[in-house]
């Protein structure tokens, strides 16, 4: 199938992630990595990724280490944006969900706005049920760990 990932063909963001491709990381630490899109949609647009592979948002659950690695890589994209875009007056960020993800490994989607050109908003709408994109603020919540009961 066109476009699957084997043992022998890593996907391109755990290459990426590993530093084994020319791509120029504009963050990187032992959880994440960061770096511009290949084909941007707004202003600026930055992908954060796991270091780990993950798939999909879908592989997420409710528990704390996937908590923890969803809002660091939230915060990396906010700081990341302030940084190199502080005039934008809007930021958006979040996730495609599958069937509408293009690779196979999670990956936040970090937009200084606007949209260019601007029909690529398209791309980056919540179809509900559907799926389509989910924002991180929104991701957060639907996996944060329930608290425990006291008894």
């Amino acid at each position: 199938m066109a476009g699957a990932t084997s043992p022998s063909q890593p996907c391109i963001f755990c290459q990426i992630a590993r530093g084994s491709t020319s791509t120029p990381l504009l963050h990187a630490d032992d959880k994440v990595v960061a770096f511009q899109d290949i084909k941007p949609s707004a202003f600026r647009h930055y992908l954060v990724i796991p270091v780990e592979h993950i798939p999909t948002v879908r592989d997420l659950q409710r528990r704390n280490e996937d908590y923890a690695l969803v809002s660091h890589m939230l915060n990396v994209g906010q700081t990341l944006l302030r940084r190199d875009a502080p005039q934008s007056n809007q930021y958006r960020f979040g996730f495609h969900q599958p069937p509408l993800n293009s690779v196979h490994h999670l990956h936040l989607h970090c937009l200084a706005l606007p949209f260019i050109p601007r029909w690529k908003h398209v791309k980056y709408l919540s179809l509900g049920p559907l799926g389509g994109f989910i924002e991180a603020e929104k991701l957060l919540e639907k996996i944060k760990p329930l608290s425990p009961i006291p008894s």
